[in-house]
């Protein structure tokens, strides 16, 4: 007599639980720390226009533009340190969020560069026009860098968090 369970295939069930524990541990270990991509030691500020934002887990995205010196444009990328769930619990469902931050929207915001320096950064916090605080914490600021071009750039000879000064 052999064992036919051995033969059998996986129950839709099973797969549908194995599926769903790869999905999760892929999800949770892809997630970062935000420190190691940005420089959250050193927060700058700045006016910006909204470009595009994209209200997903687990970070919301943003395009901005801001204006610097003679009227140049710089065209930034952003991932948002607050999630859709944290923002709707402070009010900011995802239809007001898409309204308040629709494209040509201005907004004051609080940055942290990315660590590898360039136009990305990671919003700290974000404020409306009307001084309405979207998400974010209201205690985080920064060095009013508005118009300055390239906002607060990194130095290069600071060490990665984990890394021994050299």
């Amino acid at each position: 007599m052999h064992n036919t369970t051995a033969s059998r295939p996986l129950s839709k069930r099973a797969l549908a639980i194995v599926a769903a524990f790869l999905i999760t541990t892929a999800t949770a270990w892809g997630h970062h720390g935000s420190a190691i991509s940005y420089d959250t030691t050193n927060l700058w500020s700045t006016w910006a226009t909204v470009t595009q934002y994209n209200y997903q887990n687990p970070h919301p995205t943003m395009t901005f533009d801001r204006t610097v010196g003679y009227g140049k444009a710089e065209h930034w990328g952003s991932e948002v340190l607050t999630n859709p769930s944290m923002m709707a619990r402070q009010g900011w469902t995802r239809g007001r969020t898409l309204e308040a931050l629709a494209p040509g929207a201005r907004v004051k915001l609080t940055l942290a560069t990315s660590r590898a320096g360039g136009f990305s950064a990671i919003v700290m916090r974000m404020e409306t026009e009307a001084g309405e605080v979207v998400g974010g914490s209201a205690d985080r600021e920064g060095v009013d860098l508005d118009g300055v071009a390239g906002g607060l750039q990194p130095k290069g000879d600071q060490p990665l968090p984990g890394q021994e000064a050299r």
